[in-house]
């Protein structure tokens, strides 16, 4: 008897905070739906009405759209590959006894609690800068053409900004999981005349494969929803060549004022993310129960 009342307190005390939750996300998605069906233009107040898939077509008809889905893929794919191997490699460095530890722990961690917005603005001034920039003084230096990161290569500077971003993440988790590892395991591969790559590719990459599974599982959702860092930098521009999925839906909402098209695209980019999420957490629970 006092465990059903138990059970019944804790879900009476839970129950606001869900029902919050749900009203919170719901909502939203609903309206979202909603505008998808609709012509709603803000340039063209009085034209209004059902168009049904209408929003639907166009959005997906756009030339843009192919190109901003390629934009994605190549995004989320470039940052995983360059987090997940930096991420290894910085956690193998901070497994290692050196002096200063913790501090240096802490530097590398300190890039993952900076605001997107301000670490794009400090890559795209301080660091890309073709005229005063760091990489245009090496190359100065060097004795090299200075390149303008932004416009010759736009994709790439965003790649390169979200993965330092997301690198300390990485990094953390994959210390925490190689910190983990059995040390008889690995004193006795080293009696065996086992080498750090054997050592490496045999006992330690086996190891971390589930903390590599998560790492890939989390940044992969929070990166098809990047803005900040395209909006701040690049633009989307030139042309369409640095615009992914949610600056799309950004831009037909709020410079072409076309909000039916915009809701549409941003139920599209709903449906592909949950897609996307389905399947990596499949991947995740075999790779777990494995």
């Amino acid at each position: 008897m006092a465990t059903r009342q138990t059970k019944a307190l804790a879900r009476a005390m839970m129950a606001p905070s869900i029902i919050v939750l749900f009203v919170w996300m719901i909502v939203p998605l609903v309206l979202t739906l909603w505008f998808s069906f609709q012509r709603y233009n803000l340039n063209y107040p009085e034209r209004s009405g059902f168009v049904w898939f209408r929003n639907y077509y166009f959005f997906l008809t756009d030339p843009a759209f192919l190109q901003a889905i390629g934009n994605t893929l190549i995004l989320v794919v470039g940052v995983l590959v360059i987090t997940v191997v930096g991420g290894i490699l910085l956690a193998l460095l901070l497994d290692q006894p050196i002096w200063g530890q913790g501090i240096v722990r802490l530097l590398v961690i300190a890039p993952f609690f900076v605001m997107p917005t301000v670490s794009a603005l400090v890559w795209k001034n301080m660091m890309m800068h073709p005229q005063y920039g760091i990489f245009a003084w090496i190359s100065k230096t060097l004795g090299l053409p200075t390149v303008a990161w932004l416009t010759d290569y736009p994709l790439a500077s965003v790649i390169i900004i979200t993965a330092w971003e997301w690198l300390p993440f990485a990094a953390l988790i994959l210390l925490t999981a190689l910190q983990s590892l059995d040390e008889d395991q690995k004193e006795a591969s080293e009696m065996d005349g086992a080498n750090f790559v054997n050592r490496f590719i045999y006992i330690i990459l086996p190891h971390l494969a589930r903390a590599i599974t998560v790492v890939i599982l989390i940044e992969t959702i929070f990166l098809l929803s990047v803005f900040a860092e395209i909006y701040v930098t690049t633009q989307g521009g030139p042309g369409y060549s640095s615009t992914n999925l949610p600056f799309l839906v950004y831009v037909q909402a709020l410079l072409n004022y076309d909000v039916g098209g915009a809701s549409a695209g941003g139920m599209v980019a709903v449906v592909l993310a949950n897609i996307v999420a389905i399947f990596l957490i499949r991947i995740v629970g075999r790779n777990l129960d494995a």
